[in-house]
């Protein structure tokens, strides 16, 4: 039985909750965490990136589709991307 994922608006606000986790970890990342080489740095930073990056990807899908949201509930990395597509139009 296959089950299909309905994406409403509250999917998308799950959706914006994790993007701001990973943001957050991210951000204590570069602020907190002590590393002996710069690349073990990037390569932590990747790791968070490389789960972040489709999560983001699906809610400007979801948006873009006319999944309705509360632009106060974005998370500021997203925010600022839709500033600059807000601006452009």
């Amino acid at each position: 039985m296959n089950k299909q994922v309905h994406h409403d608006k509250y999917f998308l606000k799950s959706l914006h909750q994790e993007i701001d986790f990973y943001d957050r970890k991210i951000a204590y990342l570069d602020k907190y965490v002590w590393f002996a080489l710069p690349a073990d740095r990037k390569k932590a930073e990747g790791r968070l990136l490389s789960k972040r990056s489709p999560l983001a990807e699906t809610a400007r899908q979801l948006v873009a589709d006319g999944v309705e949201f509360n632009p106060a509930e974005l998370p500021r990395s997203l925010r600022i991307s839709t500033d600059i597509i807000a601006a452009d139009h």
